[in-house]
């Protein structure tokens, strides 16, 4: 089973910079699509970045578009999300996921879609 474990996560200040990772196991890490999702206390898990196997298109809720970029490399087995100009209501617990189904704009956002993920870590961001 493949595994997803988070990392990177900590307190900052508004308007700072922080790399969150996901390193997966396996050998077919390429094989997919890896997802970012949030989940602030008392609120649904939602949304935030996706990147295609390749690593050539990315995806973005519009509430972290300009601020957040996803990457991956695939020889690490590793997908990053780099988020900037953080602000307080950014902070929740982020989470990786993996989705073996094809690229779709449409689809991309639901949870149910993806079928491996992380634990999370934390991310909280103080005004």
């Amino acid at each position: 089973q493949r595994q997803l474990v988070e990392s990177g996560g900590e307190l900052v200040q508004a308007g700072d910079s922080l790399r969150v990772s996901c390193a997966a196991s396996g050998r077919t890490f390429s094989s997919y699509i890896m997802g970012w999702f949030r989940q602030a206390p008392g609120k649904e898990r939602e949304f935030v970045a996706a990147i295609s196997r390749n690593g050539v298109f990315t995806y973005y809720a519009d509430s972290v578009k300009g601020r957040f970029t996803t990457s991956r490399d695939n020889a690490k087995n590793t997908v990053y999300l780099q988020m900037n100009s953080l602000k307080p209501e950014d902070t929740a617990v982020y989470y990786c996921a993996a989705d073996r189904a094809a690229w779709d704009t449409n689809t991309l956002t639901l949870k149910d879609n993806y079928d491996y993920w992380g634990q999370g870590t934390q991310v909280t961001v103080s005004s």
